[in-house]
């Protein structure tokens, strides 16, 4: 915690308290997108962490397949294009929010909102700086009951603008006084990864080494785990190579975090080239070689996978539930049902039961192959041998029901959940959104996005993707506009993703006012606009003899390409 000697714990109990009624509504958001996180891991070696990586970032844990994700094709708009147009029994609910349709940027919504600290500090912060000291001086002054909760909203809040957290980040601890715990810059650390700004990243890190006891196994996961997803992986590696200067240890445990990362991001080559450095160094344990399985079964290079196996045999490891599962995912993946049920069989009797997971992959397999009643046969199964379901399985199934037109047995599995004891989560909720708006029914989508605010289920960047393409596709400025700022308020950040989206679904819609204000607005945060909405909003204007609109896109993708320091996708 933050203090007025070494930590905010310190302050009045009364502070505390009000801050913590203040910001009651909000909540740490680390729910997963449609079929992404699962609860159980089948495919890492690491315990489970309590990282950010939400809004836009989630929980840096195991990953179902890509192929179980949702995809599909978008259904042509049919339904009338009234901007103003609001589904009437939603009306209350997105007229209370005082939205006003003209001013849609992300200033204008600030606006409106109930001054709160949080917003004070957000009104400051929602200009454009060219510096962190620049936000710093226009915070000076600033009278906040400061807690850390109120620290973390401001860092989430704006994770996707690292000038302005990192600003605000140095003006908290310029006061008199204050000091940051370990979690907060665990929290910046990871903003600045995110955002690829690795040299200013490590900057932070050498503050931190410092102060004892701020730089954990956590940090180091993190930074290893943005390396790697950036594509840096030589880099990821030199982290852990030097791990024990930052002291923390070089054991198979963050071995096995760094080799996880590898893997996650693409690179099982890297991850198998580290074991074979290490290994005669670092024992290995089955989970280090379980990774190495998982990663060589997800590039679909089985033999590997089988070399490995003989690897783990030399260490006097045997197989087990992880490392059948991955030989399950990798064969359901070619739709290769006799290998499946050989390797289920094997398993089975090898001693092995088959976990959630596998009873996930199976089940999503068989509905992606069309074959539904074979995954209503799962799913019975699972129940039969005592096996609970969880959310996300819960969550792939209703999805493959629904995709699969069983739109009754998809209605039946949500209300089995809660006769299960399973309580739908963030997934769970984003899921059917997805679907509802994935077929225009904005009603429908719109309404479970109140029942998930009701229920206290915090959203994220996938709750909000779907609802912002439908609007854009139907030219529904206000709900559009709502949906902005309720996502604002939820201190989910507006990323280089969600711009992009915004642009090209506005400008293929006719909206192309709208389109050129979202990509001024994200050169203005410091975005480098992919060349392919650039060059698209460009197509589309000349079409239009929207000259001047040209010239002004233009001239924004030239500041944006021409400043220093900016993170280019």
């Amino acid at each position: 915690m933050l203090s007025k000697s070494t930590h905010l714990h310190s302050l009045s109990q009364r502070h505390a308290q009000l801050c913590l009624n203040r910001f009651k509504q909000d909540c740490r958001n680390d729910s997963n997108g449609v079929g992404a996180l699962l609860h159980k891991t089948f495919c890492t070696a690491a315990e489970p962490l309590k990282v950010d990586d939400s809004h836009t970032t989630k929980a840096e844990s195991p990953e179902l397949p890509g192929w179980v994700k949702p995809s599909g094709k978008d259904k042509t708009p049919t339904k009338s294009d009234d901007d103003d147009f609001i589904p009437p029994s939603l009306s209350y609910w997105i007229e209370n929010h005082k939205i006003r349709v003209q001013d849609i940027d992300m200033k204008s919504i600030v606006n409106d909102i109930v001054e709160t600290d949080l917003d004070k500090i957000s009104k400051v912060l929602k200009n454009q700086f060219d510096s962190p000291d620049s936000v710093v001086k226009a915070l000076e002054g600033f009278d906040v009951d400061m807690c850390e909760s109120l620290v973390e909203q401001v860092l989430r809040r704006f994770s996707c603008e690292w000038i302005q957290a990192l600003g605000f980040f140095k003006w908290v601890e310029s006061q008199k006084g204050i000091k940051h715990s370990p979690d907060m810059y665990n929290l910046m650390v990871d903003n600045l990864g995110k955002m690829k700004k690795f040299e200013i990243m490590w900057g932070l890190v050498e503050q931190m080494k410092e102060m004892e006891g701020y730089i954990t196994l956590d940090t180091m996961t993190k930074i290893m785990r943005r390396l790697a997803k950036a594509g840096k992986y030589e880099d990821a590696i030199e982290a852990f190579q030097k791990i024990e200067i930052f002291g923390v240890d070089k054991d198979v445990t963050s071995l096995n975090r760094l080799m996880d990362a590898l893997v996650k991001q693409g690179s099982v080559e890297h991850a198998e080239r580290v074991y074979f450095e290490f290994k005669n160094h670092i024992p290995p344990t089955k989970q280090t070689l379980n990774v190495l399985v998982h990663g060589w079964c997800k590039t679909r290079k089985i033999d590997k996978a089988k070399e490995t196996i003989d690897e783990m045999k030399k260490y006097g490891f045997a197989p087990d539930s992880v490392t059948y599962t991955s030989f399950i995912e990798a064969h359901c993946r070619e739709k290769d049902f006799r290998k499946v049920n050989d390797t289920v069989e094997e398993m089975q009797k090898n001693g092995f039961a088959l976990s959630i997971v596998t009873y996930t992959i199976l089940m999503n397999a068989y509905a992606k192959a069309k074959e539904i009643d074979k995954a209503m046969e799962i799913y019975e199964q699972m129940k039969k041998n005592n096996c609970s379901p969880d959310s996300s399985f819960y969550n792939v199934f209703i999805n493959s029901l629904s995709r699969a037109g069983r739109l009754k047995d998809s209605d039946a599995v949500f209300e089995d959940m809660s006769k299960q004891g399973v309580a739908p989560d963030a997934s769970t909720y984003n899921t059917l959104i997805f679907l509802a708006a994935q077929d225009l029914q904005e009603e429908k989508a719109l309404s479970i996005l109140l029942k998930m605010e009701e229920n206290k289920c915090k959203p994220d960047i996938d709750t909000y993707a779907p609802l912002l393409k439908m609007c854009c596709r139907l030219k529904r400025m206000k709900v559009l506009s709502f949906l902005l700022r309720h996502m604002f308020e939820n201190n989910v950040s507006v990323d280089l993703g969600t711009y992009s989206l915004l642009v090209s679904r506005l400008s293929r819609n006719g909206r192309l006012d709208r389109a050129c204000s979202f990509f001024e607005e994200s050169v203005m945060k410091g975005f480098v606009p992919m060349d392919c909405t650039f060059e698209n909003l460009v197509k589309e204007l000349e079409k239009k003899g929207m000259e001047k609109e040209k010239q002004r896109v233009e001239a924004a993708m030239a500041r944006a390409k021409e400043q220093p320091g900016l993170f280019a996708h």
